[in-house]
């Protein structure tokens, strides 16, 4: 019942009247299991939430605190993080062909990215959509121009877009002052963030790093590139040899400035960056033990993104985890574009994961989708865990037969908020 004064009865108890606002709704929402991500599962837990989403409780499944309580089979957790994204390809799917590996793929994407521009924008809204239908929250994006920042705008996903530089290690390129009016074009604001982002090892001269580095100096940003994703990789840095320099001279371009190092590429890398921000190693498929070690040494602000069917999609390999897991590592989860994934599906890419290397656990991945990936694109204060005053959004992972036994091979999410 609404009183005149716009205040709505909640209960009588007593004598007492006990009213609130229409902007203090709340809703009871409960399942078989609520995964908080901090904190233990919750067998039968409740989430309370108000109209915007705002988590104001969290409790153990009782007798009492269900009564009024929405209920549904399957289990809560918080919404995704699509820790690494290229929204700008979705025009491109299936346009690529699978198991390919690295060079070609990229020659590719080279080669098709400008086909059918009409398809860009619809496709982008398109993927889009899917994200937030598949329960993300947030996204890192990368982007080389500014096809997708009308979308962005309108989304409603968070956004941290990682403008993206390469220049092959040419000298006086002006590739910096050619991506700035992409740049300047993407407005910041409490859910649109961005940084000046390198590309690859193998792709950015150290002027550009530099250039890099002042342009995102000045308060703590997240920054991403792409690392280790390929044998080539690592035999260019560590040889100066492989298929690396014949791609790179089909460009007409020079390959004077790629001499052996004796290193792996993320050296090179953790040469040039900057330490203080957070950064995103991306897909590592090739990284060791080791390169995790000096990444650390060389920063506490190191994550570390897996794109799981990406790479199977390109390469049909996977990183080494336990070698993550043997580093304590802050591993976080990306689904790359529709260029070199089948779907936008975070769940999908858990599947992935716990298929291929069932010593994991889904407890342990799903922080890496969730809390682990809110943090490493600083979106941590609101999203990422089922936790009092967060609005995270929150997924039911249901069976598609309530009656059936919950698995999550064959689950689907539902977003409940």
């Amino acid at each position: 019942m609404e009183s005149e004064t716009g205040y709505i009865l909640l209960s009588v108890i007593g004598n007492n009247l006990y009213f609130c606002t229409k902007q203090q709704i709340m809703r009871k929402i409960s399942a078989d299991i609520v995964y908080p991500v901090v904190g233990k599962p919750l067998p039968n837990g409740v989430i309370t939430v108000d109209e915007q989403g705002v988590i104001r409780a969290v409790e153990a499944g009782t007798p009492e605190n269900s009564i009024g309580a929405q209920s549904y089979k399957g289990i809560i957790v918080p919404g995704f993080i699509n820790a690494h994204c290229h929204l700008e390809l979705s025009h491109m799917k299936g346009k690529v062909a699978t198991g390919t590996e690295l060079i070609p793929f990229i020659t590719n994407v080279v080669k098709c990215r400008n086909d059918e521009p009409e398809s860009v924008l619809p496709s982008i809204q398109q993927a889009d959509q899917e994200m937030y239908e598949q329960g993300i929250m947030a996204v890192g994006d990368i982007s080389n121009c500014a096809d997708t920042f009308e979308q962005k705008q309108a989304s409603k996903l968070r956004y941290y877009t990682f403008v993206e530089l390469f220049d092959f290690k040419q000298i006086d390129t002006t590739e910096f002052e050619d991506r700035k009016p992409v740049f300047e074009q993407h407005p910041e604001t409490d859910t649109l963030k961005k940084s000046y982002v390198p590309h690859a090892p193998y792709s950015v001269s150290e002027q550009l790093f530099q250039q890099i580095n002042e342009a995102n100096a000045g308060k703590q940003r997240t920054v991403s590139i792409h690392n280790q994703e390929t044998p080539a990789e690592d035999e260019l840095a560590l040889k100066g040899t492989g298929p690396f320099i014949d791609f790179v001279k089909g460009f007409g371009l020079s390959t004077d400035a790629f001499a052996a190092s004796g290193r792996t590429s993320i050296h090179y890398a953790l040469k040039n960056m900057d330490p203080s921000h957070r950064t995103l190693f991306v897909h590592n498929t090739m990284t060791t033990e080791n390169d995790i070690i000096a990444a650390h040494r060389w920063s506490k602000n190191v994550f570390w993104v897996t794109c799981p069917n990406a790479n199977l999609y390109i390469e049909n390999r996977l990183p080494n985890y336990q070698s993550f897991l043997n580093q304590n590592a802050m591993m976080t989860i990306g689904t790359d574009s529709l260029t070199s994934n089948w779907q936008l599906s975070i769940l999908e890419e858990l599947k992935t994961i716990l298929k291929y290397q069932s010593y994991l656990t889904f407890e342990t991945v799903l922080q890496w989708a969730t809390l682990n990936g809110a943090l490493a694109l600083g979106f941590q204060q609101d999203l990422g865990s089922i936790e009092y005053g967060k609005s995270p959004g929150l997924n039911l992972l249901a069976m598609p037969d309530p009656a059936q036994e919950f698995d999550l091979n064959s689950c689907k999410v539902i977003k409940l908020v």
